[in-house]
């Protein structure tokens, strides 16, 4: 089951602390890096943050986690994480499928790592191409990938 989070609840935003945590430190392993900016944000982070969270639970237990802005039409997919114990079980893609359904806008866009080939082949099976490349001062090659959606 899908449903919006409220981060600014104190107990909910740890939830999503987790949920990134476990996820972000696969990542990090994935794309060989020791230092990953997104393992980096706190709780308090996530409680304060301004974007929006949409949460995927199996049998009560929040699996994870998609967070997305949105501005003047624009959907940008800020964070996507799965806890590696609900890996391959397709529920990223449950969950970009949701959000590409109920939110309304022309044009949705996202950055992952280079190195990050399941996460860059996902967004491709939802119809994103990527539109750019380049190195960030943490020194992580990134791309980003864009769709746009005729409303």
């Amino acid at each position: 089951m899908i449903q919006k989070l409220d981060n600014f609840n104190k107990e909910i935003a740890k939830q999503i602390f987790t949920v990134f945590q476990n996820s972000y430190k696969v990542e990090a392993q994935l794309i060989g890096t020791l230092d990953f900016p997104p393992l980096l944000r706190s709780a308090k982070d996530i409680e304060n943050s301004k974007t929006l969270f949409y949460g995927f639970f199996e049998n009560e237990c929040l699996a994870a986690i998609i967070e997305i802005a949105i501005e003047d039409k624009r959907l940008e997919i800020n964070s996507l994480t799965v806890d590696p114990s609900y890996f391959r079980k397709g529920i990223a893609n449950q969950l970009i499928s949701h959000i590409l359904e109920v939110i309304d806008f022309s044009e949705a866009i996202v950055e992952t790592a280079v190195a990050n080939i399941p996460a860059i082949n996902l967004y491709k099976k939802h119809g994103f191409v990527e539109f750019k490349r380049w190195t960030p001062s943490h020194g992580i090659q990134k791309l980003a990938m864009s769709i746009d959606y005729a409303l």
